[in-house]
């Protein structure tokens, strides 16, 4: 059987720094997006009616692929309980991790690299009513910044894919994950033999994380191939370039040159075999009972709060 992530795979090239754990081109590429989103309204209007067919409540809107219904699905299967800590990692604007919070009356921790998506996600909280209960701050999957065992769930949406050592990322993300919780990923499988050579998606590709997962101490749970998702990459990247003079007139020439490469680049090389929705439990038993245990991740979350 062939190792998905062994040391013949692709290596990274050249151009893929990192900085604490990020890869500099996407921190880059999504802090100036971030930025022009206030600007962008072509981009916004073009990437909800194709990205996830308006399919998101507007108020948590999103720049990736979540539909309503996936959300549900990944809703059910994480089943975070009233009180709960999720935290979201690589959250971007906050849409999904807040509307996760708010369906499940749980409290949210949003963990992002890019100022810019932090300041985004925080207004977006503020809009919904949900700033008492949520609190986002800057981070890496390899680098949280969050104590051991502080979340009864972890989740990310759509940006697994550019970690740029998932091994490390997933040991971060157990490492905070309470004995007991749920890890949920939305994410794409990279073909490592389409993306040799390509920085950012040539850093570490892999076709399939159940091994991983598995490698990491997750009991896999779930993991499905979400529907629909090869049309809407299709439809919304075409339109961006299609739309590639307004983007620039709205957003600027870096962040629109960076939503368009991202665009081209997925159009030219097609490097994702499938887009999946994974959800895997963490073993172990809690040392404290659940109410100690939720009580002590409250006060977390209040401490952090108090010194944003």
């Amino acid at each position: 059987m062939t190792d998905v992530h062994d040391t013949s795979q692709p290596q990274p090239a050249p151009g893929d720094e990192t900085t604490d754990g990020v890869l500099d081109a996407v921190l880059t590429g999504y802090d100036a997006v971030y930025s022009a989103l206030p600007a962008g309204d072509t981009f916004s209007r073009v990437w909800r009616s194709n990205a996830y067919r308006d399919e998101f409540p507007a108020e948590f809107e999103h720049i990736g692929f979540l539909t309503l219904g996936e959300a549900q699905r990944l809703l059910g299967l994480l089943a975070p309980g009233p009180g709960d800590v999720v935290v979201d990692v690589a959250c971007g604007t906050g849409g999904p991790g807040l509307w996760i919070a708010r369906q499940a009356r749980a409290r949210l921790i949003g963990v992002d690299p890019s100022p810019a998506g932090l300041a985004a996600a925080r207004q977006c909280a503020a809009r919904t009513g949900l700033d008492d209960r949520s609190h986002f701050e800057q981070g890496s999957f390899e680098r949280t910044g969050l104590p051991d065992h502080s979340a009864d769930v972890v989740m990310s949406i759509e940006a697994f894919q550019y970690a740029p050592d998932k091994r490390a990322a997933l040991t971060e993300l157990a490492r905070i994950l309470r004995p007991g919780g749920r890890l949920g990923l939305v994410c794409f499988e990279v073909d490592p033999a389409r993306t040799k050579g390509i920085p950012v998606l040539g850093a570490d590709p892999v076709a399939d994380y159940r091994p991983l997962l598995k490698s990491a101490g997750f009991d896999v749970l779930a993991y499905e191939e979400t529907p629909g998702w090869a049309e809407r990459v299709e439809a919304a990247y075409t339109a961006l370039v299609d739309a590639a003079d307004l983007l620039t007139a709205e957003m600027g020439e870096q962040a629109s040159a960076s939503a368009l490469a991202e665009a081209m680049i997925t159009l030219d090389i097609q490097p994702y075999p499938r887009r999946i929705l994974a959800v895997a439990h963490l073993p172990g038993q809690e040392q404290q009972t659940s109410n100690e245990a939720r009580d002590k991740r409250k006060d977390h979350l209040s401490h952090l709060r108090r010194w944003s």
